[in-house]
């Protein structure tokens, strides 16, 4: 089986290649980087470990191009929805008139919290919609009923990359905390000094334990979210103990050595949760839609670093960790079936988005030109792919390089400028 797996970001390549891993553990993977602000660096890319058979660098247009051409068995579309809506409308008006096309399979990297409907309804036209859990599922299929669209391709699975052995306490090293860092969530720098500042004090406290910040990117690397006050360069001004380490590299390899977990809202809390690690979801900052911090509800998870600091170890509920995809013997099995039945299918239909032109005029044009794409669902003539000579290829990668510069310092440096003035 060929599995092509198009991302726009580190994390959502991780979600993508794992997922086509969990349709066939043979599969031939093919990866196609969408460029943009977050495409993965070669040190992103190394850090996941995850291999593929090829792998390229492409825009909207060059993708269409390439995978309406190429004999694929499945598309995995692991992109932010307005992307997924506008792959979907391509790949609908490239493959029209094909006797036999490739299922196409899209969902989320992580917990479902905000942007339900919206995210929802532009990835509806998949044959496949990927909810991991069974609360996910069931709200999913409340957003197409409401609507009037079908929920068959809905199908309940858990994220793919749940694993690792489970927790037992470790006598032999110090006990670690870890720290778990989100790029946007908080996303003001008074919100995010308060939680280092916490973790450094929590450091301090008990020289006894290890303190982690697991870091998810090093400072000019984007990932699914824009950073605007990295941690790195936060914590210089606090001083910090020998005990507290800042850390990169996967989440899978930290948590083999952690023993509470730490986070405000990160999907690591469900990797933590799945292998029996003591986890905390942090109420500093209140519980609020805003910080995510609300999908925990009835977890058992909430705590203060008040509490933490006082050896607080909260328990997960065993009902909560079933319903949210924590738990499960095979929690792919349902995505393998129905995948297996879509290509056993001699003839499927046409892909066919909730959104149209008809449905909305007004929304779906945007949508498709911000990926180079009239309303038909075509590349915009004088935006169809070429293939680049060793100069042409030298003056992109120049232009890149300095675009990226001058988009980190405006989100990095004069954006907090603005936004201060603003607020004088």
């Amino acid at each position: 089986m060929r599995v092509t797996v198009i991302a726009d970001s580190d994390t959502r390549w991780k979600w993508g290649a794992l997922t086509a891993r969990r349709i066939g553990p043979d599969v031939r993977l093919d990866a196609r980087l969408l460029r943009g602000r977050a495409t993965p660096t070669p040190r992103q890319l190394a850090e996941l470990g995850i291999p593929a058979d090829s792998m390229v660098e492409q825009t909207a247009a060059e993708i269409l191009a390439a995978t309406s051409d190429e004999t694929c068995d499945v598309v995995v579309l692991s992109c932010v929805g307005g992307t997924v809506q506008a792959l979907l409308h391509g790949f609908a008006r490239a493959w029209e008139g094909r006797s036999h096309r490739p299922v196409v399979v899209t969902g989320y990297v992580g917990v479902v919290y905000e942007k339900l409907a919206d995210g929802l309804l532009l990835r509806a036209g998949a044959d496949v919609v990927l909810a991991n859990s069974a609360d996910d599922a069931e709200r999913f299929a409340a957003v197409y009923e409401g609507v009037g669209y079908p929920t068959t391709g809905i199908v309940e699975t858990a994220l793919p990359f749940l694993g690792g052995d489970r927790y037992r306490p470790d006598s032999g090293r110090p006990f670690t905390v870890t720290f778990a860092v989100q790029p946007s969530v908080p996303e003001n720098r008074a919100d995010r000094l308060h939680l280092l500042r916490r973790t450094v004090e929590h450091a301090r406290r008990h020289t006894e334990r290890d303190v982690l910040v697991k870091l998810r990117s090093k400072p000019g690397e984007h990932t699914t979210h824009i950073e605007e006050n990295p941690y790195q360069k936060l914590v210089a001004s606090l001083d910090p103990p020998d005990n507290l380490k800042l850390v990169y590299g996967t989440m899978a390899d930290v948590l083999d050595r952690t023993d509470l977990l730490v986070t405000v809202s990160s999907t690591a809390a469900l990797e933590s949760l799945h292998r029996g690690i003591p986890t905390a979801i942090l109420t500093d900052l209140g519980i609020r839609e805003a910080l995510g911090n609300h999908h925990f509800l009835g977890s058992g998870c909430f705590a203060s670093w008040d509490e933490i600091d006082d050896g607080h170890l909260p328990q997960a509920d065993p009902l909560w960790t079933a319903a949210h995809g924590v738990a499960g013997a095979d929690p792919h099995a349902a995505l393998r079936s129905r995948v297996a039945a879509l290509l056993a299918d001699p003839e499927l239909p046409p892909l066919s988005p909730y959104y149209t032109l008809r449905t909305a005029p007004g929304y779906l044009p945007g949508i498709l030109a911000r990926h180079g794409l009239n309303p038909k669902g075509e590349p915009v003539q004088g935006l169809a792919p070429r293939e680049a000579g060793p100069v042409r290829r030298a003056v992109r990668e120049l232009v890149r390089n300095s675009a990226r510069t001058a988009y980190r310092q405006g989100v990095q440096r004069v954006a907090p400028v603005i936004r201060r003035m603003g607020q004088l």
